[in-house]
């Protein structure tokens, strides 16, 4: 069906990424035991039941598959299973919510016509090209969907089942847009009434030369604060790299330059413009069109040439992590060695998580490990050595230590300063201005431009504070008066409400179609959210994810 994807205007894919990962208000304080590799796998063939319907192996199957290709479109390419905060257990549980979200779908005899599965799955292609164009659906497949092998099914079904969970979601939350426009016309001034107001920082970076420092006052505070001192795990690695760069004349050579420009020619007969996203002119895109041609074959020769590199290495007997560097010294090829690194990976390049996985998992029996993709090359590495969790000694770190203990108290000096301000403060009177007083004991006040809680940007915070706290004291102080002293990381401020300005009423009926709208959707996704928390630990009580969460006879 699918296949006969047709272009539409209507841009209805926004509508289907309503609320995924949904937050249970009771599932998420259970801790995480369960296990296993991958999706529905380490429940053990038993996958409970919902609305009395029996959770079959494939059922759990397409709604996981499901799940990552939602998670992928919105996460903006990346997968689940590259996201290290994504457990196994939320992953299970975020697709048992999708199966109980279908069921009662299916329940209540929700329908959407191919029509509509035809457009979402057409506008999801569209926001993955450039200019209007959406990307073909065979290279989203050969692209995206087969190398973590999914299948053109598996997206016709997320596309589907998507559109079925949108129209659950406005059944549902029906009554969350029972809005009249005099509630959103006082939702609008709340939000969008500006302040006038001046405010006065107390940054520690000014009271950093007030600090005494001691080496007595520095030891204690290292002892005080070693926890925020230790090191994680970490590894270092020899490694040697075959970078993508390097075979592109080997590429051309192979392919050999008649060759490339007969192919270059019936690309771009075949695709034309089109299809070669931001190219604006035929040579332009018989540019582009050569050269991933010639990125493609320098892969073929770049992964040769590390599986061969790579083999030699294994077969070096005894296994020691010193035979990467023979090999490499009889190839020609030069070994680095990595600074090291702990989970976020090594300093010297953006490795991959497979990367970062795989140098872990080292060890001396097992030294090597790769070849292993990267964005242009790829690696074979083995163990340097391995650096188990540490303090530092206060002699290894002592001047991070004494830059540590001088701005701690430079913010204290600064937040006591800004306290013994605000209880010398009286109101805003003639005789007694807000900058007046402030002058008077040695700060300078300034003036921000009109904000209100709607305000997405203040320069000039700068890094003194942030946004929030700036609009959440403003909201808490009368005009005239100034507010309590606020504590920041970088110390604080004291912010005086000169007075809430008038709404301009034109743009206000402007703008309220608009905000109704939004106002609508923000509480119908308020009610659906809460009615999905009282639902799924109603009903997900009689399946694997809720027994691990919190025990088997957990009710």
């Amino acid at each position: 069906m699918i296949g006969t994807i047709r272009k539409h205007s209507k841009a209805l894919w926004v509508i289907i990424i309503f609320a995924t990962v949904v937050s249970f208000v009771y599932w998420g304080a259970g801790p995480s035991r369960l296990g296993g590799d991958g999706g529905g796998r380490s429940v053990s063939g038993n996958f409970g039941t919902i609305y009395g319907h029996k959770i079959t192996q494939q059922d759990f199957d397409e709604a996981r598959n499901e799940f990552y290709i939602l998670y992928w479109f919105q996460s903006g390419g990346e997968w689940p299973d590259r996201n290290p905060s994504l457990t196994e257990t939320v992953l299970q549980r975020e697709v048992y919510v999708r199966l109980m979200l279908m069921q009662k779908a299916k329940n209540l005899g929700i329908h959407v016509s191919e029509s509509d599965v035809v457009t979402v799955a057409n506008d999801l292609l569209r926001s993955l090209g450039r200019n209007g164009q959406a990307l073909p659906l065979t290279e989203f497949v050969k692209q995206v969907l087969q190398p973590k092998g999914f299948t053109l099914q598996d997206f016709e079904n997320f596309a589907r089942q998507s559109l079925l969970m949108e129209q659950l979601r406005q059944a549902v939350g029906l009554t969350g847009e029972l809005i009249p426009p005099q509630e959103a016309a006082v939702a609008y001034q709340r939000e969008h009434q500006e302040f006038s107001a001046q405010i006065v920082f107390f940054s520690a970076s000014n009271y950093l030369a007030s600090v005494t420092v001691t080496p007595t006052a520095v030891a204690q505070f290292y002892t005080n604060y070693l926890a925020q001192y230790r090191l994680p795990d970490r590894v270092q690695v020899h490694y040697v790299a075959f970078e993508l760069s390097n075979y592109l004349a080997a590429a051309e050579q192979k392919i050999g330059q008649t060759n490339l420009d007969s192919q270059v020619d019936a690309a771009y007969q075949r695709y034309g413009l089109q299809g070669v996203p931001g190219a604006k002119t035929p040579a332009e895109a018989k540019a582009k069109i050569r050269e991933s041609l010639l990125q493609q074959q320098a892969a073929v020769l770049l992964r040769q040439a590390a599986n061969e590199f790579a083999t030699e290495v294994y077969n070096q007997t005894p296994a020691r992590p010193d035979n990467l560097a023979t090999v490499a010294t009889q190839k020609g090829f030069t070994v680095r060695l990595t600074a090291p690194f702990a989970a976020n990976g090594p300093e010297e390049f953006a490795a991959s998580p497979d990367f970062v996985k795989a140098a872990f998992g080292l060890t001396p029996d097992e030294p090597f490990a790769g070849p292993i993709a990267g964005q242009s090359a790829m690696y074979v590495i083995a163990l340097a050595r391995q650096l188990p969790s540490e303090i530092p000694t206060l002699d290894q770190i002592r001047d991070r230590v004494t830059r540590d203990y001088q701005w701690r108290e430079a913010v204290l000096l600064a937040q006591q300063a800004g306290t013994n301000l605000a209880h010398t403060l009286v109101g805003v009177t003639p005789d007694h201005s807000f900058a007046s007083q402030c002058l008077a004991a040695g700060f300078h006040p300034q003036l921000l431009p009109p904000f209100s809680l709607a305000s997405t940007n203040l320069p000039e915070l700068e890094e003194h504070a942030e946004l929030n706290q700036v609009k959440q004291a403003a909201f808490a102080t009368p005009p005239g008066k100034a507010s309590r002293f606020v504590e920041t990381a970088d110390g604080g401020f004291i912010l005086c409400v000169q007075s809430r300005l008038p709404i301009d009423q034109a743009k206000m009926q402007a703008a309220l179609p608009q905000f109704l709208a939004a106002l609508r959707r923000e509480r119908l996704n308020e009610a659906f959210n809460q009615w999905v928390n009282l639902e799924a630990n109603r009903q997900l009580r009689d399946t694997p994810v809720y027994r691990a969460l919190f025990g088997p006879g957990a009710k």
